[in-house]
């Protein structure tokens, strides 16, 4: 394993495959991501999931591919992942805009970049059954005959940093519409001082920042029950 921060290490094998964007962030960091806690307020929360939960006009979220080098094609692959996606409404993107922006110099600091151009938020809806498997958001991985991951090709190279907002909480005892079983986010390659992989249970409320590149693939597991929702961006930046 490769030490990439305070309490984080990263799997050899991966951390030695060819890659576009190998960025990491300061090794002396306490972990190679961010969690921002509290970034929405309970009461601000609840308006983005009523205002989500309550619309079903949502578009099956779809998986990149790429056909034409630096064109990225989505299409709908159930086998890869189970979602829905939706806009936010004005005042909702207008609000959660306003709340990143307060936070936008702290999330600079700590991977020492500028944020140049954002994507629009999407609201990603995971019901029962929801899922997504191992993924990096900036590239596709390249396979062997055996399945084996041999190196990465960047299909989004605009996409530096990935931000998950998370309007919904992990729970053992799901009761609502403000919680789920399941589902919880995990990095593949990363792993603690113990040598387990790194699997988070969110908090609603609570915004994770990572490099989008594959070093920090990830997978959401199955939604055993409740409701699953994040708010998610990509950001193109300037690494200094």
């Amino acid at each position: 394993m490769i030490q990439i921060s305070e309490s984080i290490f990263l799997d050899e094998y991966i951390y030695n495959l060819k890659m576009q964007n190998n960025y990491l962030p300061n090794p002396y960091k306490p972990t190679p991501f961010l969690i921002i806690k509290n970034f929405l307020k309970p009461n601000e929360l609840s308006l983005f999931v009523n205002s989500i939960y309550k619309d079903d006009e949502a578009e099956v979220a779809k998986v990149k591919t790429e056909f034409v080098k630096g064109v990225v094609n989505p299409k709908v692959v159930k086998e890869y992942r189970d979602t829905n996606i939706y806009s936010l409404d004005e005042h909702l993107d207008a609000l959660y805009k306003s709340r990143f922006v307060e936070h936008q110099a702290t999330i600079e600091e700590y991977f020492n970049l500028g944020i140049t151009l954002s994507t629009e938020v999407q609201a990603l809806e995971y019901k029962k059954g929801g899922f997504y498997i191992q993924h990096s958001d900036d590239s596709n991985a390249l396979l062997d005959k055996d399945k084996n991951i041999i190196g990465y090709t960047t299909v989004a190279p605009q996409r530096k940093l990935t931000t998950v907002l998370f309007g919904t909480s992990y729970s053992d005892n799901t009761k609502d519409k403000f919680s789920f079983q399941g589902g919880e986010l995990v990095f593949n390659f990363l792993k603690d001082k113990e040598g387990k992989i790194v699997t988070l249970k969110p908090t609603a409320g609570d915004m994770l920042v990572f490099p989008s590149n594959p070093y920090f693939s990830h997978e959401v597991k199955k939604v055993k029950d409740g409701y699953r929702l994040t708010l998610v961006q990509w950001h193109n930046a300037i690494l200094n």
